[in-house]
Formats: C-alpha cells, structure tokens, sequence
C-alpha cells in the first residue's frame, strides 16, 4: 500500500508540483517549505497520516547501532535545508532515519546577500551561497529543547558547527574560539546527539581557514579540550586532492574524532559538468549531482584507508536507491541528502529505503552493515 502511495505521490510531484516550484524562485519556495512544514507538524494527524503515506519501516535490515546511536534506517537530512532546526517532527515523519541541522554558529547571522539559490534542472543541482545563516546556537539550543523528547527517540539530532560568518571571526584564533563557544553551550544544554564540525563552508568570511593540517590540528586540539559526550565528525570539502585530502584525515585520527562526512558543495566549477548555462554573476557552490562522482572517490579512499578508525556519513548526488547502495557499497554507513529531495519529492525518502531492502535481498545480504564497503 506504501509503495503504491508513494508511486503516485512521485507522479504528482513530478507532473504538478515541482513544475509549479520551479518556476518560483527557490528562496521564496525554501522559506515557504520551512513555515508550511512547521505548522503541519503541530498535529500528530497530520504527522501520523504522512509517516503512514511515504515513511518505509524495515528495522530488521536498515536498522544500525553506529557509535551507540540506533539509525533505523540510514538515510538522513543534511545540513543546509533546515538551518535554524524548524522541523525534526515532520522529518522524522517522512520517513528520514536522522537529521542533521544547521549549520549553526555561536552568534545569529543574516548570510549572504540574497538570492542564497539558483536551481539547474538539467544538471540536477543548486548553487547555495546562504553564507552560514542562522538564528544562533542559544534560539537554536531553545528550539530544540521545546520538541517533545519522543521526537530524537530512534532519531538521532546532527548538529552542524561553523564558525559564525563576520569579519570578526575570520582570523584563526577568533574563529577557534567562535567554535569553541557554540561547542560549550551545546554541552552545558546536553542536546545533539553527533556533533558535526563544518571546516568546509565555501562562502564565509575567511574561507576555509581549517582545511589545511596545521589549521584543522589547532582547531582540533581546543575542542578535544571541550569533551563533548556526543561524537564528533567533520565535513570536509568535495575539492580537494586525495593526497590533500589525506593529510587532513591522518591530523583527524590524532584527535577525538568519530567520523567523516564526505563532503560538502563543490567549488571548483571546472571540475563538474554542467547541463545548464551558469552566469558568473551567480555565486556559491554546486549541490546535488555535481558532487556525485567528486564525493564517491572520496568515500573510496577514505574507507579503504581508515575504516577502522572513522565511520563515514556520505553526502552528495543521491537521488535514488540505487545512488545510495552505491555509496554504501563504497563505505558509507550512514547517507545524506537534500537536493535529490527537492528535484524528486518528499516521499523519495521511503523509497530509497524501500530500494535498499530490495537491493540488499537481490545480493543476499541480511542487514545494510553487511554492504558498507564491499566495493572497495
């Protein structure tokens, strides 16, 4: 009867829906999604009618303990669409095994000047130069500690940390301690249940002043000195050369670091193929598709190297089943997704967990941890 719902629930977001989205522009349809989605939420009717539309259970095959959180299943939200943690109940409904919010950073920030999107239908991405904008990590700690506490049960909280785009931030040591602050007001409000460092937000006062080793080593070094209970994971860019690459994970393993999440926006346009035509003026990194093959090497190298050490959240270009067995197979326990989202329709998230028990049945595995790494 799902399957059957979300068939037609697919349909009639491709043919009439998303044709109506897109020809408004993707900030006005975001904030219009964010305050639809935050009212909806408000009633368990409501919720409880779109978990029995579009969410896919199946505990017994997408079920996982990682880092002793249980995922029941391992398709989450990535950081980006819900920024200032406005709807874990109605993502949670949907049918998403985690969410990761945010990013959130120690002082509210407005972002960049607008527009923060700019779609590319054919290529299937979004170029995003939001600029880290949020409400601030005390309304955000506030937010989240107003959900009912049943909302993070079986759905583990993934909170994003940047530093808070300024001018004031934008040297090391105040941007360290900017983190640092964000990371003390979490702990003292005990809320999250993974602690995600963003190192790799291209569009931001400063740039990414943690993506070389010595950087990141210092960065890392004050917030091993917080603690944290939760663990802690960094999101590293889609860019950079494995050799490059590297040497930021092998300063990662010296710390209290849990795992990787590969990766972010891809920056370097000439790196990605485009099926649309992208005006300079336009600016930001690329979502979705162009990060697809950039992501998927990295996941590659990154387990084949340090599988025992980090566990990998993959991120970018997943808009089916299919798309995310593949970075599964490649070592990702846990996978992440937006712009697949927005391109196919919400119930996309109960059919790619629908594909993967059929796809785990069809190469004879009994339980998505069997596949993590098997083509590598």
């Amino acid at each position: 009867m799902i399957a059957l719902i979300s068939s037609a629930s697919s349909a009639a977001y491709t043919k009439a829906v998303k044709p109506i989205l897109f020809k408004q522009k993707p900030d006005a349809v975001h904030e219009r999604l964010l305050y639809v989605g935050s009212q909806l939420q408000r009633s368990q009717v409501i919720r409880g009618l779109v978990r029995g539309a579009w969410a896919y259970e199946n505990s017994a095959v997408l079920s996982q303990e990682v880092l002793g959180l249980r995922f029941r299943n391992p398709i989450g939200l990535s950081a980006g669409f819900d920024k200032n943690f406005e709807l874990p109940p109605i993502l949670k409904s949907v049918g998403f095994g985690f969410m990761e919010g945010g990013s959130l950073t120690s002082q509210p920030c407005k972002g960049n000047p607008k527009p923060w999107f700019y779609r590319l239908p054919k290529t299937k991405s979004i170029v995003v130069y939001a600029g880290l904008a949020n409400q601030g990590v005390a309304k955000i700690i506030s937010r989240v500690k107003s959900y009912h506490p049943s909302t993070f049960i079986n759905f583990p909280l993934n909170i994003s940390v940047a530093k808070t785009n300024s001018p004031a931030t934008a040297n090391e040591t105040d941007a360290i301690a900017d983190y640092v602050d964000s990371l003390l007001q979490i702990q003292k409000a005990a809320v999250g249940d993974i602690i995600t460092l963003n190192i790799s937000c291209p569009n931001a006062y400063g740039g990414e002043p943690f993506t070389t080793p010595a950087s990141l080593d210092r960065l890392l070094q004050k917030v091993d000195g917080v603690g944290m209970q939760q663990p802690v994971f960094i999101k590293v860019p889609a860019d950079l050369a494995w050799a490059d690459f590297d040497k930021l994970l092998a300063v990662a393993a010296t710390h209290q670091v849990a795992g990787i999440t590969i990766s972010n926006l891809a920056k370097d346009r000439g790196q990605v193929k485009l099926m649309d035509p992208l005006p300079e003026t336009i600016k930001g990194g690329l979502s979705g598709k162009p990060t697809w093959e950039l992501s998927n090497n990295l996941i590659r190298q990154t387990y084949k190297k340090y599988h025992q050490r980090f566990v990998i959240i993959g991120v970018g270009g997943v808009f089916s089943a299919e798309d995310a067995y593949l970075k599964i197979k490649l070592g990702a326990t846990l996978v992440e997704l937006i712009t697949g989202m927005i391109f196919e329709g919400p119930q996309l998230v109960g059919q790619i967990n629908q594909g993967l028990v059929a796809l785990l049945k069809r190469d004879g595995y009994q339980s998505i941890s069997e596949a993590i790494g098997t083509e590598v």
